[in-house]
Order: C-alpha cells, then structure tokens, then sequence
C-alpha cells in the first residue's frame, strides 16, 4: 500500500510544481510587459495626459488585477498542496507558503486598494470643463503601487527561483 501512494504522490507533486512555475511565469511576464511597456509607451504619448486615460486605465487593470487574483490564488494552492504531498513541512516550505500569501496580500490590495482609489480620484465628472490637473494624493498612489510591484516581483522571483531548484 505504501508503494502506491508513494507512487501517486510522485507523480502529483510534478504537477503541482509545473502550475505553480507556469502560474508565476506567466504573472511575472505579464506584469513586467505593463509595467515596462504598456505603461511607459501611453505616457510617452500622451495618452496619460487625456481625459480618456482614467477610464482606459481602469478598465485595463481591472482585467489585469482579476487575473492576479488567479495567479495568486493558483500559487498559494499550489505550494500548499506541495507542502503537504511532501509530509516534511520544514522551514522552506513554511517560507514559500508565507511568501505566496503576501503575493495573495497584494494582489488584493491592488485589487480592491490602489486601483479603485486611483481610478476615483482621476475621473473627470465634470463633461464640460477642462482637463484638470493630476491631483496630489494620486503620485502618493502611484508610489504605493509601484513598491507593492516592486515587491511582488522580488517575492514571486523568489518563490519561482526555489521551484526551479525543487526546494520547495
């Protein structure tokens, strides 16, 4: 009977692993392609300028932060199911389950935190009025919004680079 499961739990834990890595691959491209190139080509132009950019933005990153909130969740899953398929729930394991929670943390913040926020305070209600200045509290944003991506991206690094290794 142990020969069994012991059988099965190998040939679980490969797929697991490959979710987990596709996951945060796929989460990491696609954050480092808006963040890198989508991003700084509307600004360059002009685009961020336009009354239009709030709603297209908006509309953007609601797609985007929806499938963080998939990624997230598949990696938390993921190394959970991991931890357990191993039965030694040592301190690697304990780190990278923590680790992929911050990354759930985040996602949730940027989720239903920044984007929303950074969406009220830029739309123009006023039709007829001329565009109005970027208000102060959205750099403030911006800069929330920029270290929580310049943390997910080192945790999520991190937590691919120990599947890569298999010392998850």
């Amino acid at each position: 009977m142990t020969a069994i499961t012991t059988s099965r739990v190998e040939s679980i834990k490969p797929r697991w692993q490959a979710i987990v890595m596709v996951a945060l691959i796929f989460w990491l491209s696609v954050s480092l392609i808006l963040d890198l190139v989508i991003m700084p080509s509307l600004y360059v132009s002009g685009m961020m300028t336009s009354p239009e950019f709030t709603t297209a933005g908006n509309l953007m990153f609601w797609g985007f932060n929806r499938v963080e909130l998939i990624c997230s969740g598949l990696v938390a899953t993921g190394l959970m199911v991991l931890s357990n398929l191993v039965g030694d729930f040592g301190k690697r394991s304990r780190t990278a389950i923590l680790l992929s929670l911050v990354l759930l943390a985040i996602a949730l913040i940027d989720t239903y935190g920044l984007t929303p926020q950074m969406s009220a305070l830029g739309i123009q209600l006023n039709l007829f009025g001329e565009a109005a200045e970027v208000p102060a509290g959205m750099n403030l944003l911006h800069q929330g919004y920029f270290a929580l991506e310049a943390l997910k991206l080192a945790v999520a690094g991190t937590l691919l680079g120990w599947c890569y290794q298999n010392q998850v």
